[in-house]
């Protein structure tokens, strides 16, 4: 029997040490994020390890699976506490030591694995933990798997079975390397911005870039898990202002910019200007829809409503679906829908074949970003971007909202705009043309004009997003109308930015 762990022990005492913790909000509605020591200790992380062995048996897939770890300083002791749990529970793991987390994703084909358990925090603050976790490529878990996995660790409903081992691949991120450059390289001379927030990234991504034929600036490339200028996260102002500079000093043609798993690529164009990843996903969608008309795209509603309305993409045949946010709900409808590629505001693209295998990879982001550039020779990174329609867009802002309440708080702010749509009121000053409310509630002005309210999935946060095809004034009036609903629910706190 394996104890059935607790939501809370204190540290530096006996139970702490004998017992797993692991706090039930760290389950996500797609991967699990916990603060390491406050929030799960080793044991509970290996409890995790035990009831996701056990959820694969239920699953009926064949126990085999492929992990790794990312670059912090607790990350691989987390690894191994996992895999004692996956071995105990009857599984075969194949540890493919330190890792992006595409690498992992690459390996349950290469591998021929069907479930991988990859241990990384991504961009989140040192300190924070977790695991990204799928039984079926290309898509990992969703609500209802991980749902069924809290049910199993939290209740003890664990199963230990015969049959675990464990075996070290050697050498794999060559063998991921080497998939990805087994191609032409580029015949535009590019000058390429490396960024990755001295994140797993910088392992990898200089490498790969100089494969494919860039000259490579490398920036924050050495592994340094104290992060000592910023977290890698190429959504976070701070990195894109880094990256920003670094490409005015050198006259580079672009910057890219990893986060700290790898699965993300952040873009800066040749003039310093930091472009949000959604309308890098409309210049990409550009590009290949004109290689594959008729194509569809998934896309995630924080994203610019330009996926909808932008004449190129409309007179190439292209079908945009707003989705969930999310890397497990966009990677999974763009199997569904067999759709080109997906796209999140966070930085988190998608490619299907023929460009990729349907799951996020931000080194595969990267070489569609120069391969767009090396099929507009004479265009530069900023020409590219000015070819698009206008819009005023945020930031994704995020104030703070306690994990236990935050579904709550969202709750009640779809309903008070629901009630606004349907007594006639006005929001920003329009009356409310649409609701979305597949994910949050996004409303939508008779302009066009949008704001987002939605509950972050990995962290004690709500998001916050507006955009207007009208004017700036349009977009900071919606920001204050949505921030005037939320303000109504005392548990939202400080924005870790606005506008």
């Amino acid at each position: 029997m394996f104890p059935k762990p607790q939501p809370s022990l204190k540290p530096n005492t006996y139970d702490y040490e004998s017992l797993p913790m692991v706090k039930p909000t760290g389950f996500r509605e797609y991967d699990a994020r916990w603060l390491f020591e406050k929030e799960i200790n080793l044991m509970g992380v290996q409890a995790v390890g035990l009831g996701l062995a056990t959820l694969i048996h239920e699953l009926g897939v064949k126990p085999e699976l492929v992990t790794g770890h990312d670059f912090r300083s607790y990350s691989s002791s987390i690894k191994y506490a996992l895999i004692s749990g996956l071995m105990a529970g009857g599984v075969r793991v194949k540890d493919i030591g330190l890792a992006i987390t595409p690498m992992a994703y690459f390996g349950q084909f290469a591998l021929d694995t069907a479930c991988v358990a990859m241990v990384t925090a991504s961009h989140n603050d040192n300190g924070w933990t977790g695991v990204k976790m799928g039984a079926k490529r290309p898509v990992t878990f969703g609500p209802d798997e991980m749902g069924r996995l809290k049910d199993i660790v939290i209740d003890g409903a664990f199963k230990t079975r015969e049959g675990g081992a464990y075996e070290f691949i050697e050498n794999f991120p060559e063998r991921y390397l080497a998939d990805l450059t087994n191609r032409p390289k580029i015949k535009r001379k590019l000058k390429v911005v490396a960024a990755c927030g001295n994140g797993t990234a910088g392992a990898f991504a200089p490498q790969l870039l100089e494969a494919i034929g860039c000259e490579v600036i490398p920036l924050d490339t050495e592994l340094d898990y104290t992060f000592p200028r910023y977290n890698p996260n190429p959504e976070d102002l701070e990195m894109l202002h880094a990256i920003a500079a670094k490409v005015r000093e050198t006259g580079a043609d672009v910057g890219l910019g990893f986060d700290g798993d790898g699965d993300r690529c952040g873009v800066v164009d040749n003039e310093g200007e930091e472009i949000f990843a959604d309308k890098i996903g409309v210049m990409l969608a550009r590009d290949l829809s004109k290689l594959h008309p008729n194509s569809t795209f998934v896309v995630d509603v924080k994203s610019t409503g330009l996926f909808a309305t932008d004449p190129v993409l409309l007179a190439n045949g292209v079908k945009a679906d707003y989705w969930k946010t999310g890397h497990s709900h966009i990677k999974r409808r763009v199997t569904e829908l067999n759709a080109l590629a997906g796209f999140e505001k966070s930085g988190h693209f998608f490619f299907n074949a023929p460009v990729g295998r349907g799951y996020d990879d931000g080194l595969i982001t990267a070489i569609a970003v120069c391969d767009m550039m090396d099929r507009n020779p004479d265009k530069t990174m900023a020409e590219l971007y000015r070819e698009l329609p206008k819009t005023w867009g945020s930031p994704t802002m995020s104030p703070y909202c306690p994990d236990e309440v935050k579904y709550e708080v969202v709750t009640r702010v779809v309903k008070r705009f629901e009630d606004m749509k349907a007594r006639g009121e006005q929001v920003a000053g329009q009356a409310i043309r649409d609701l979305v409310t597949v994910n949050g509630v996004r409303v939508v002005a008779e302009d066009g004009t949008w704001g987002l309210v939605r509950a972050s999935s990995n962290k004690p946060e709500l998001v916050v997003v507006v955009e207007s095809p009208v004017a700036e004034a349009r977009m900071r009036e919606m920001f204050k109308a949505v921030d005037t609903v939320l303000r109504e629910n005392p548990e939202v706190g400080a924005y870790n930015q606005t506008i």
